[in-house]
């Protein structure tokens, strides 16, 4: 080929490319093309201003946020089902706006319908003036666009106790978290609790914390905060505070923003700042969130005044309300656990409450109370809980003056205790105007600090040698809507447990509390008044007037997806059972029964009731509650606490796959030879008790099922 016919070939080629004669997926125009720009880009990265260098740097600290983001979404996740079901939300694309899909012009539809890389310029089209002329149209009244109807906000209000006294480091983690919580589409409004301070001091204390908080996350890449503090109001005759402005509050949210309060009210009557408890702001601000700060005209239509309420809620979705104290979580008093994993408030709240309240009254009627007392018996959770060393440090110092009589560790543990039943009573208040689907947070900022940081600053520290790394709360209970440790585990498989001598040199285990507000549990026979033994005549029957036998059956048969049997299951359990345990509106359930083993007649003797078993007939959970909501620990914690406290027992198929769940649950298993069952018991010693566990073997073995489809599970 000569040289003239090379370059005319070349120009050819090149004006095809100029008048998109060549479709642009054509390898031969595509490639030098692709080529070109591909090392256009180079040149002007590499070689270019030191403002590219600096977008260059940037962009490399935005990997690296991603990275530690993504490892620390992964960490927090349970499951690996529960990590890809948000990365797969994450990764989703925003849809395109309505006005962006009915916007488009007769020029791009018509060129839009043309072969591609086709261009035949205005030869089909009007002229531009025409397409850029305004166009008058007579309609209806205009439908708001898509972009003025705000999405709904999910919310998350945090309360940040003493910031003051937690250094640097926390703080920085602290911000790190809450960072994360608003890249996975959780905005965070934090109020800044300053502690017990009055007057001007707390307030500039609140301020002084707020900028802090505030420097902390403008520091990281992609976030922003905001101090807002002319966001409540108070009326000096009725000191009831609220919102001023819930449009100013909510557009900084809605911008990716931090937004932090300190606890500064504003004067209804006489303008003028004062200092109010962070927890009553706190309770104002979900008051406002929840769409209940609306004062109804006497006068308006009261279909108008709901309709109101109903469009603020649908704005905001209070999800979590979250406390931060060093304080940690709940302590527990009573029964094995140390402290409480999850707090069903409908059910436990007053239990809890009177629990806390008697340990105050014990502590500040011991006028002897030294120290070491205090941190070694009275608290149990001290050795293994951050606020032991802030106990230490703050609370019970030599110069702090104490009450006449008192001695510092009494001092201090009756503060203690007076902070944990605060914030279990704001968690409860809160609760109470959210819907069921919210739930709270109690924990420690130590502790979200510490599984904020970093793979490479955790492995630095050698505290955590040997450890693995620890979840962050916050990011899970986001992730999954549930504790980080299940409630209905036994003690010894959480960690620490009271009374061990060799809890000091265990790592540091979770204490925080999640809080819902629940749902009611009924048990019937009530055990407090009546406790559940094999001498009780006449037992229960599931015809009880208390017990709504259909709702009943449609749980069991919900859950077990198999229709049962339900006149063969009345008659073999009727004259057997020991009792019902309910939770809510029948979402879950266990029936319990006491169980003659085959060969030992049931003439009522004390012989015969010595050998009865107590067995676990059915347990079950609705479908939609089945590993939410805590339904199951809640149901099991009421059998093997409460109903049943020295043991029970049940059976399984082998191929169950809820068995993990009740092998982590039980204090044995026991294979059925030559059958498709799995033996599970809560009763201690059973092992070495030959007798007992032949009557238990004896028991699961022959269980006839009531299924009205008549297949038996192979055996």
């Amino acid at each position: 080929m000569s040289s003239r016919t090379l370059n005319w070939s070349r120009t050819a080629k090149s004006s095809l490319v100029k008048q998109h004669l060549v479709r642009p997926n054509d390898p031969i125009a595509a490639r030098p093309a692709q080529a070109l720009n591909v090392r256009t880009q180079q040149v002007a990265e590499f070689s270019g201003s030191s403002e590219n260098r600096d977008r260059l740097g940037h962009r490399a600290k935005e990997k690296l946020l991603d990275r530690e983001f993504f490892l620390s979404l992964l960490n927090s996740a349970s499951t690996k089902r529960e990590a890809k079901s948000y990365l797969a939300r994450l990764k989703a694309s925003p849809a395109k706006s309505s006005q962006e899909s009915t916007s488009e012009t007769p020029k791009e539809s018509i060129s839009a319908s043309l072969p591609s890389g086709v261009n035949l310029g205005s030869f089909h089209g009007a002229s531009r003036a025409v397409y850029d002329s305004p166009v008058f149209r007579q309609d209806t009244t205009p439908t708001p666009r898509a972009q003025d109807i705000p999405e709904r906000l999910h919310l998350a209000l945090i309360k940040i106790a003493t910031p003051q006294l937690l250094d640097d480091s926390v703080i920085n983690g602290v911000a790190k978290t809450l960072s994360q919580l608003v890249r996975l589409g959780m905005a965070c409004c934090v109020v800044v609790d300053p502690g017990k301070m009055d007057g001007s001091a707390a307030r500039q204390t609140a301020i002084e914390q707020a900028n802090r908080i505030s420097a902390a996350v403008d520091d990281l890449p992609d976030s922003k905060s905001f101090r807002l503090d002319s966001t409540l109001s108070i009326s000096e005759r009725s000191g009831q505070l609220s919102v001023l402005s819930r449009k100013v509050l909510l557009s900084a949210l809605r911008d990716g923003h931090v937004v932090l309060v300190p606890p500064i009210a504003y004067m209804e009557e006489n303008p003028r700042a004062i200092t109010v408890s962070a927890n009553d702001a706190a309770i104002a601000l979900t008051k406002e969130f929840a769409g209940l700060s609306v004062n109804p005209d006497p006068d308006e239509d009261p279909v108008v005044t709901v309709e109101r309420i109903n469009a603020l809620q649908r704005e905001v979705s209070l999800d979590r309300v979250i406390v931060l104290d060093p304080l940690g979580g709940i302590p527990a008093f009573k029964g094995p656990q140390s402290s409480h994993v999850f707090i069903n408030m409908e059910q436990e709240f007053d239990q809890i409450e009177d629990e806390l309240s008697e340990a105050r009254s014990s502590v500040s009627e011991n006028n002897d109370f030294s120290e070491q007392s205090t941190t070694e018996s009275t608290y149990p959770i001290s050795e293994s809980n951050p606020f032991s060393k802030f106990v230490n440090r703050e609370l019970v110092s030599p110069a702090q003056p104490t009450a006449p009589g008192k001695s510092p560790g009494a001092e201090a543990m009756t503060e203690v205790l007076d902070g944990h039943l605060e914030n279990l009573r704001l968690a409860q208040q809160a609760l109470t105007m959210l819907p069921s689907a919210s739930s709270g947070i109690i924990t420690s900022p130590q502790e979200v600090s510490h599984s904020a940081r970093s793979p490479q600053e955790a492995a630095s520290d050698l505290s955590a040698v040997g450890t693995r790394r620890q979840r962050n709360p916050l990011i899970h209970h986001l992730l999954t809507d549930k504790p980080l440790l299940s409630s209905s585990l036994p003690p010894g498989r959480r960690g620490v447990s009271k009374g061990n001598k060799y809890s000091a040199l265990r790592p540091p285990v979770s204490h925080t509390t999640f809080v819902k507000r629940g749902m009611p549990l009924t048990i019937l026979p009530n055990p407090y008044t009546k406790p559940w033994t094999a001498h009780i005549q006449p037992r229960l029957g599931l015809h009880d007037p208390s017990i709504d036998l259909p709702r009943l059956v449609t749980l069991i048969e919900d859950s077990f997806d198999r229709k049962l049997d339900v006149q063969n299951y009345l008659d073999r359990v009727n004259s057997r059972i020991a009792g019902v345990i309910v939770a809510g509106e029948y979402e879950g359930g266990a029936i319990l029964t006491w169980e003659t083993p085959p060969g030992v007649p049931d003439d009522g003797s004390e012989a015969s009731a010595a050998r009865m078993v107590p067995y676990l007939d059915k347990f079950a959970v609705l479908k939609r509650s089945q590993g939410a909501g805590g339904v199951a620990d809640i149901v099991f914690n009421a059998m093997v606490r409460t109903c049943f406290p020295n043991g029970v027992c049940w059976r399984s198929r082998m191929d169950n796959p809820v068995n993990k769940w009740y092998f982590e649950r039980s204090l044995g298993t026991w294979k059925l030879a030559d059958s498709n069952w799995t033996m599970f018991w809560t009763t201690p010693g059973l092992v070495e008790d030959t007798q007992r566990f032949q009557d238990y073997e004896a028991v699961c073995r022959s269980i006839q099922p009531s299924w009205a489809d008549k297949k038996s599970v192979i055996d």
